[in-house]
């Protein structure tokens, strides 16, 4: 059976507070994930998303009516929602 214990690995060259024997992309300096991108592209999708309401308007009358553009606008509004509690949630302390 193999071992479940990691050996500790300890590299000068990289300083990281993640132990690289348990998260091996900290050796060559990255490690976690970055909240600010995540939130940035959030927000972007949104933009697009909304942007998708102004299109052309010529094949509007078929039988589905406005279900895509209240599709769209829930859609938005739910991920506007997750990304403002994200962040109220992350400025409180635990």
């Amino acid at each position: 059976m193999a071992a479940t214990e990691l050996e500790p690995t300890h590299s000068a060259a990289v300083v990281t507070k993640v132990d690289t024997a348990e998260v091996p992309s900290a050796a060559w300096g990255w490690s976690g994930e970055s909240r600010r991108a995540a939130r940035t592209a959030g927000w972007v999708v949104i933009v697009i998303l909304l942007a998708m309401l102004f299109e052309n308007q010529q094949g509007s009358n078929s039988g589905t009516g406005n279900v895509g553009y209240i599709f769209l606008i829930l859609i938005s509004i739910g991920l506007a929602f997750v990304l403002i509690r994200d962040s109220i949630m992350s400025r409180k302390q635990r």
